[in-house]
């Protein structure tokens, strides 16, 4: 739903899903973790707060379907069978589609931790809730009401609902401030209290430019003329009143003061053009209960936790430089092991499932791009060209007009379709330098594109499988809630009717077979085809479209492609867009903030690390070491520091396995091993440990 205030769109950025691991035999771990005799004084002291109560040896299992609840369950393994502290909230975090779980850790005198629930609470979108929508749009008039009453120089410009708050902008001289805040929110609540009606007007476009030139609102104007019939206002009581199409809660008495919360204010350009005034933009939140507002609450904080800005400079993984240029990640070896492992794992996934690799260059002639449209249809994203020898270069910002060349270096018959060609291709794309953030969006990223080139009689058979390939790559991540979105035919659009007609029908086949469900967004898709997209949802209940399935039959057109068809005719074949990841640069952002940094072993930069009490143990460690390198484990051995400090880094390191080596460690040939998940594992071979951990990183285990 639009509005005459402004329009809707997501708010909140995303965060930790983990499943689980094979059983295996152990010994039942003590209380309080002990690496060794000779070391347990001093394990005892670092560890005594954190360590788990008991060992956690069970296996974590889960079952999902797109749409749906998460269901958990604690399968066969040794006694106890509880879920650790951590898991607990991924596990109720993930219970519904529209809930959002936590548990609040607030430390008591005694440093005891207080465990308090919202995994009852439904944190719902104004798209989800009509009722919310409609309180917080009547709260961004009533904010914006208190801000004229306090400040007579303000002037309003527009004012929407979001996902789970609203906002309005301002163009006013001074600087709003966090005390100015708290005016504005207590001048809120004598609105609220005065229980002042919502009146819908409607009015002539003559009528609303003499009310709107009648009280100095010029911003207003401008609005106005981009307005089609019918052109409402409302007012609230006869104190105020806006252009508006609504709706609004029936009175402001209707809104819960205690459960709305001023949050920050931010600079914004008046349209979004940096060419144009500069703006003041007051965020909020709204909600129907105190409770929805704290659980709120956590849920920020929860992400400011997770910040994967913040995570990748602790656990040194990557940086973006003034030095080498906004949105131009630089990664670092950590993070550069993490990403050797996410795209190993997406090329072997996508061999075994009939796809073929492809590259190709960073670079090509100004002419592909005009032929494939994109120069005319997207330049004002593309960085600026290059002249190579009297000739014009561009850097791609897509890597489909690469496919298709390779496509038509090429002869085929219907015999040899269809041909599926993936890439790990480095884009770049121009983004103003305001709106770039961390790995979430940034000007050169590598997305996971792949192509397929299909007959018309292929198109359900081939989205079947892009679907169950999805499926398989983000349920391995720990992404099982999944959103399944349908776009048709917009208004204006390539292609003929029956085409259309039967690209959706395919889709639909697909989906059906699948048997996904999905929200189908009439006139959605893009001018030359439709398309399915997927967004995950993460361990905090946030989502993200992640996924893309588009139709095309723009670019086989536009490049003259072709096949010899049974009758020896030429016929064009049907393109199929696809990536999962949508890019690698976001993808690891999103991960990061799912995991909270604390990365599945098999994903883990460093997988193992090894704290030799003294001089004396260092050259077992390295034996070790050296044997579990041969195993493929990543594995560092810690040197040169006291043992408390070097637990301790572990810990911020968030190394997955530490192990401490001391006099009866290295004597009996024996680990003594702390698992950061599961707590202690007890002592055992090196052998056990290598078979354990290479089972989870084989298994792409979540837990160890």
């Amino acid at each position: 739903m639009i509005s005459h205030c402004g329009v809707s769109f997501s708010s909140l950025p995303a965060s930790m899903v983990s499943s689980s691991i094979g059983s295996h035999a152990m010994a039942a771990a003590p209380q309080v973790f002990r690496f060794c005799k000779s070391a347990s004084r001093v394990c005892k002291a670092v560890h005594a707060s954190s360590a788990p109560s008991q060992a956690r040896q069970s296996m974590m299992t889960k079952s999902v379907t797109p749409g749906s609840s998460m269901g958990w369950s604690t399968s066969q393994g040794v006694s106890g069978g509880r879920v650790p502290l951590h898991l607990r909230h991924v596990q109720q975090s993930s219970r519904d589609m529209k809930t959002v779980s936590a548990e609040v850790k607030e430390k008591n005198a005694e440093g005891k931790a207080e465990v308090k629930d919202y995994s009852h609470v439904k944190l719902l979108t104004s798209k989800e809730s009509d009722n919310l929508l409609r309180i917080r749009h009547t709260t961004a008039h009533v904010m914006a009401m208190a801000v004229q009453k306090l400040f007579k120089d303000a002037k309003c410009t527009i004012g929407p609902w979001i996902d789970r708050g609203f906002y309005y902008d301002f163009a006013y001289a001074e600087t709003f401030s966090p005390a100015d805040l708290k005016q504005i929110k207590k001048e809120m609540n004598k609105i609220i209290n005065k229980k002042l009606p919502l009146v819908r007007e409607e009015v002539t476009r003559e009528e609303a430019a003499r009310r709107i030139t009648a009280i100095n609102e010029p911003y207003k104007l401008e609005i106005l003329a981009g307005l089609t019939e019918p052109i409402t206002i409302y007012h609230v009581g006869d104190e105020w009143w806006d252009l508006c199409a609504g709706p609004h809660v029936e009175t402001t008495g209707d809104l819960n003061g205690r459960a709305i919360e001023l949050e920050s204010v931010a600079g914004a350009y008046w349209r979004g053009d940096e060419n144009k005034d500069q703006l003041q933009r007051i965020y909020g939140t709204a909600w129907e209960t105190e409770e929805q507002l704290e659980a709120y609450n956590f849920m920020k904080a929860e992400a400011a936790r997770r910040d994967h800005r913040k995570i990748g400079a602790d656990l040194n993984l990557f940086s973006i430089q003034e030095s080498t240029g906004g949105g131009l990640v630089l990664w670092h070896p950590k993070g550069a092991m993490a990403r050797h492992q996410i795209e190993t794992y997406w090329k072997d996934t996508h061999l075994n499932n009939g796809y073929e690799l492809i590259y190709s260059p960073h670079i090509a002639k100004l002419d592909l791009w005009k032929t494939s449209g994109h120069y005319d249809f997207y330049r004002e994203n593309m960085f600026d060209q290059m002249a190579v020898e009297d000739e014009v270069y561009q850097l791609k910002p897509m890597n489909c007009p690469f496919h298709v060349e390779v496509y038509k270096d090429g002869f085929y018959s219907y015999k040899d379709l269809p041909k599926r060609w993936a890439e790990l291709g480095t884009v770049y794309r121009y983004e103003r330098s305001g709106t770039m953030h961390g790995l979430f969006r940034v000007r050169g990223f590598t997305q996971d594109d792949a192509h397929i080139f299909c007959l018309p009689s292929q198109v359900t058979e081939e989205i079947l499988g892009v679907l169950d390939l999805t499926e398989e790559i983000l349920t391995t991540f720990g992404f099982t809630d999944l959103e399944i979105n349908l776009s048709t035919r917009p208004e204006k659009s390539v292609g003929s009717d029956q085409i259309w007609s039967d690209a959706e029908t395919a889709l639909k086949e697909a989906l059906t077979l699948k048997k996904w469900d999905y929200q189908v967004d009439e006139g959605g898709g893009a001018f030359y085809g439709p398309k399915i997209d997927i967004k995950i949802k993460d361990a905090i209940g946030r989502t993200w479209q992640c996924s893309t399935i588009q139709l095309d039959f723009n670019l086989p057109e536009r490049f003259e492609m072709f096949y010899n068809d049974k009758d020896q005719t030429k016929r064009q074949p049907i393109m199929i867009h696809r990536a999962i990841f949508g890019s690698i640069e976001r993808f690891f952002g999103i991960l990061t903030e799912n995991y909270a940094g604390d990365f599945p072993l098999w994903l883990a930069p460093v997988q193992m690390r090894l704290l030799p009490i003294g001089e004396r143990h260092e050259t077992f460690c390295y034996e070790v070491a050296a044997e579990m390198k041969k195993r493929g484990v990543r594995v560092e051995v810690t040197t040169g520091m006291r043992l408390g400090k070097a637990v301790r880094n572990a810990e911020l390191a968030k190394i997955p396995i530490m192990c401490v080596i001391g006099d009866a460690e290295m004597e009996a040939k024996q680990l003594a091993v702390r698992s950061k998940q599961m707590g202690d594992l007890g002592t055992m071979s090196v052998d056990a440990l290598i078979a354990i951990m290479t089972k989870a990183i084989d298994t792409k285990a979540k837990v160890i």
